[in-house]
Parts: structure tokens; C-alpha cells; sequence
């Protein structure tokens, strides 16, 4: 008999215990809960993002389905800017553009582009003319974001959406 009174009360406490730790959970969790979107808003107050630092032009997201690539025909050699090294130092490589077809200003353009390429080969070459070959290699993503403002400034249209070049430095 009292075998059986002991496991009745080791089972009601264990009840209890179950109990007492799910209001535990839920409060805990309701806190939780409030600290992550106190803490989003006050980061997005500031300026932050999640993943870091803000972008400040950022890209519409564009389905494949609605993107043209336009590669630039040529190979293009672009001369950098003299680093510490002093030696003088090439990006060799190609260009191409995303398109977004859905865009108001794509059937404009996108006929022409061949015909524009002077155009984008010269802001590409300004704008990576000024940066060394380190300055190249650690900020590209910025390059790219520089030449497709340039670019988006020019054609007056945020049309092209995205840049991406693939170069070998010497």
C-alpha cells in the first residue's frame, strides 16, 4: 500500500512539475519574443540589417524568368591605378548586365545596347581605373555596385539591375 500512495505522489508531482515548466516555456517565450521585435525595430530605427551593414541601392528581386543578360561582345583590358608596388597592373576580363524585362525602359533599350557599348565600356573603365589592384580585390561587390549606379545614372532608368564581371588581375 504504501508502494502504491509513493507512486501516486511521485506522479503528481511529476504533473505538476510538466505543468509548472510549460507556464515557464510560454512566459519565457512570449518575452523572447518581444525582446526580437524590440530589438528589430530599434535596428531598423538605426539603420541596421540583420545581416549587416545597409545597402543603400538595393536591387529589386527580379525572377530569372524575367531577366535578359546582355554580355558585353569583347574582352576588355582595363588598366588599374599604380599601387604601393608601384607596377603597373591589368584587369582583364568580361562584363555583363541583368536585365529586368518586365521593366517600363527595357524595350527602349535593350534593342540598342550593342549600339551603347562604348557607353558602359567607358563607365566601367572610369570607375575601375581609379581603384588598385588590392582596393579591386577586397571591395569587388562595391566596385560592381558603383559601376551599376554609373550606369543606371546614364541610361536614366534602373532597367539593368545587377552588374557581374569576371576579371583576371595581373
Amino acid at each position: 500500500m504504501k508502494r502504491n500512495l509513493l507512486s501516486i505522489i511521485i506522479l503528481a508531482l511529476l504533473v505538476v512539475n510538466i505543468v509548472l515548466s510549460a507556464i515557464m516555456m510560454v512566459s519565457v517565450t512570449s518575452a523572447s519574443r518581444k525582446t526580437a521585435a524590440m530589438v528589430a525595430d530599434i535596428s531598423t530605427i538605426i539603420g541596421l540589417e540583420i545581416e549587416g551593414l545597409p545597402k543603400s541601392d538595393v536591387s529589386p528581386s527580379v525572377s530569372m524568368a524575367d531577366t535578359e543578360v546582355y554580355s558585353i561582345v569583347d574582352e576588355m583590358t582595363i588598366p588599374l591605378k599604380k599601387g604601393e608596388d608601384g607596377e603597373d597592373h591589368y584587369a582583364v576580363g568580361n562584363v555583363s548586365m541583368s536585365m529586368n524585362t518586365k521593366h517600363k525602359d527595357y524595350k527602349t533599350y535593350s534593342e540598342s545596347m550593342a549600339n551603347m557599348e562604348g557607353i558602359i565600356k567607358d563607365i566601367i573603365y572610369s570607375v575601375m581605373a581609379e581603384y588598385t589592384l588590392d582596393e579591386i580585390r577586397a571591395d569587388s561587390d562595391g566596385i560592381k555596385q558603383q559601376i551599376l549606379t554609373k550606369i543606371q545614372e546614364r541610361f536614366e532608368s534602373d532597367f539593368i539591375y545587377s552588374i557581374s564581371f569576371n576579371f583576371l588581375y595581373s
